[in-house]
């Protein structure tokens, strides 16, 4: 295994992925972005007012918590819960979020605009533009916000405009080119948040750094708890946040298997899922080179998954890299799965997850019956299921 880097090179490379593909009207942007978040994370008075809300706002430390029943349920390894379905708003986006307007604020920028897929992190953007009294526009495609009605109602509430977008596929894609175009149009007085370790470079850096959080966490709480560190992490991927955010801190420790989880919607046929490294190939999409789902002619290829947040054809760059490099594992799991996963988690500890996490719990089901009952397993729960529990409702009869 080459040597791994924490940090992309200049121009935002991970080995061959990542880069700054984007329109020339934003990289002054980006390039601005870039200088001021490097300020920023050497600035000591930036990361205790960042550390402040996310203690006092968000409600980090989010716990660690032991699955005694799905352990024994399952049989096999320990298995531990990383609560970000805990946090204030219900998901891990929070994290990113409060990171990304505190940099808004250095910046003199007082519009924020997102995307958003299954929700929780227009939820989020929404939020924090509230706290610190900012305009807020948030785009999110027509399908995700039939099946998520309940977060755009949220978001509206909050204060923000949900706009919907009508192109494409309608989902997630779609709403990121979106927020992109009123970016190039409105750059000087607008930052844009987004959402995931995806996009160009500063973005998955940035995103990773604020989302590790959650790995530094559970690294400390394990090894109160069971004085070693776990025997795997296991986290689902859709452009990568709640996954990198949690993997990062662990990458140094060979021996801690990583397993990343991404949609196998209907199953691995063009247009039925939403598994980059089971179907896709090496492109350039939304401002990053990675792995993406396309044809041979290079058009994006339709996608599909039961989760509105793993809807996506591309995913994060450093994801490829650390692939290439035999670092993380990755596979996926099926709406089926997801769905059973989704219930029984529900029916054995009395805790509902977010679909998206979900996909991390059908494959721990797989994982844990064939491991030894001394070994330890850590399922980053990235949100709760609040938000999918009508569109279950509409798919699963009870």
């Amino acid at each position: 295994m080459q040597k791994l880097k924490s940090q992309p090179d200049k121009q935002g490379h991970f080995g061959p992925y990542g880069g700054m593909f984007v329109p020339e009207t934003l990289m002054s942007a980006l390039q601005e972005l870039t200088a001021e978040y490097d300020r920023a994370r050497k600035d000591s008075k930036f990361k205790r007012e960042l550390d402040y809300y996310l203690r006092e706002y968000a409600g980090r430390p989010t716990r660690l918590y032991f699955a005694e029943r799905l352990t024994r349920e399952l049989g096999g390894a320990k298995i531990y819960l990383k609560r970000e379905d805990m946090l204030h708003t219900g998901a891990h986006k929070i994290n990113n979020c409060l990171g990304q307007v505190l940099l808004a604020r250095r910046l003199g920028k007082r519009r924020i605009i997102a995307e958003t897929g299954a929700g929780q992190h227009g939820v989020a953007t929404a939020t924090v533009a509230a706290m610190f009294g900012m305009e807020c526009v948030i785009y999110m495609g027509e399908v995700d916000m039939a099946r998520q009605a309940l977060n755009v109602y949220r978001m509206r509430l909050l204060g923000s405009k949900v706009v919907g977008v009508s192109a494409g596929q309608r989902t997630l894609k779609e709403a990121i080119s979106e927020a992109m175009r009123d970016w190039t149009t409105n750059v000087r007085t607008t930052h844009y948040i987004l959402g995931s370790a995806l996009g160009s470079h500063p973005y998955p850096m940035m995103v990773r750094d604020f989302q590790s959080c959650i790995g530094r966490e559970a690294r400390r709480q394990i090894l109160a708890k069971e004085g070693r560190l776990p025997d795997a992490i296991v986290a689902c991927v859709g452009g990568g946040s709640n996954s990198i955010g949690i993997f990062h801190p662990f990458l140094a420790d060979k021996k801690v298997q990583l397993i990343g989880v991404e949609a196998g919607g209907r199953g691995i046929r063009p247009g039925d899922h939403a598994a980059r490294f089971a179907g896709g190939s090496l492109g350039v999409l939304q401002g990053t080179r990675t792995y993406v789902l396309q044809n041979t002619d290079g058009q994006i290829e339709l996608t599909h998954s039961v989760s509105a947040g793993l809807d996506y054809a591309a995913v994060g760059p450093e994801h490829a890299w650390l692939r290439d490099l035999k670092r993380i594992e990755y596979t996926y799991a099926t709406d089926d799965e997801a769905l059973r996963a989704f219930r029984f988690l529900a029916e054995k500890e009395g805790i509902i997850p977010a679909l998206e996490s979900a996909h991390a719990v059908a494959h721990t089901m797989k994982l844990a019956p064939k491991m030894k009952k001394r070994q330890i397993v850590i399922i980053n729960l990235s949100g709760r299921g609040d938000k999918d529990v009508q569109q279950v409702a509409e798919i699963v009869k009870l």
